[in-house]
């Protein structure tokens, strides 16, 4: 599909082969200026039991590999959903013990959506991590208890590529601050063919 896109509109084409280009130089820039706060992050979260993480369209299996990640090396139960189901069952579980993860990219629909979902646990004394290239409306929203992870911009398509590196690095520093073993996590296997 994304062939097919990319032949029939040269001009987008081209925006998407230079920001593929530029992708080294924003994960770099996204690793620089998140590790500060996912480090103050981990030490904040490592003792909590579980974690939520949610993400909408082509950022809702971010949001699982993130969760994912969390429960392989830091041991801390952690769900991915979609944004979009949030009412049905995850926002029962809310509460100030329970940190959401919130992707939010760029500004366009699923953005507002996704603001509109983390308005609704902010409503129910939720606390929130956002990991977001477009901070500027969470400010009137978040409490000191809540951070943001600052992400830098790219296009939607390849917003994926720069949201799953914080959450891997979130998830590498909450193990690291519970003493896990990173390198080698417990029942894990290198390949997903043992039987």
């Amino acid at each position: 599909l994304l062939n097919l896109l990319l032949s029939s509109n040269p001009a987008y084409r081209s925006r998407v082969i230079e920001e593929m280009k530029s992708l080294p130089d924003k994960l770099k820039q996204t690793i620089e200026r998140t590790e500060p706060v996912i480090e103050e992050i981990a030490q904040e979260c490592r003792n909590h039991s579980n974690f939520l993480y949610m993400g909408r369209g082509i950022n809702y299996p971010v949001a699982l590999e993130g969760a994912l990640k969390l429960k392989e090396i830091s041991y801390i139960h952690a769900e991915g959903y979609s944004a979009g189901e949030m009412k049905h069952g995850p926002i029962a579980l809310i509460e100030e013990s329970m940190p959401s993860l919130f992707i939010l990219s760029g500004n366009g629909v699923g953005y507002s959506k996704t603001l509109s979902n983390l308005e609704e646990i902010k409503a129910r004394k939720g606390r929130v991590i956002a990991l977001t290239d477009n901070g500027k409306n969470l400010k009137h929203i978040l409490t000191d208890k809540d951070y943001i992870i600052p992400t830098v911009e790219t296009i939607e398509e390849l917003s994926p590529v720069i949201n799953v590196v914080p959450l891997q690095l979130l998830a590498y520093h909450i193990a690291k601050e519970r003493g896990c073993e990173i390198d080698k996590p417990r029942n894990l296997a290198k390949s997903v063919t043992v039987e």
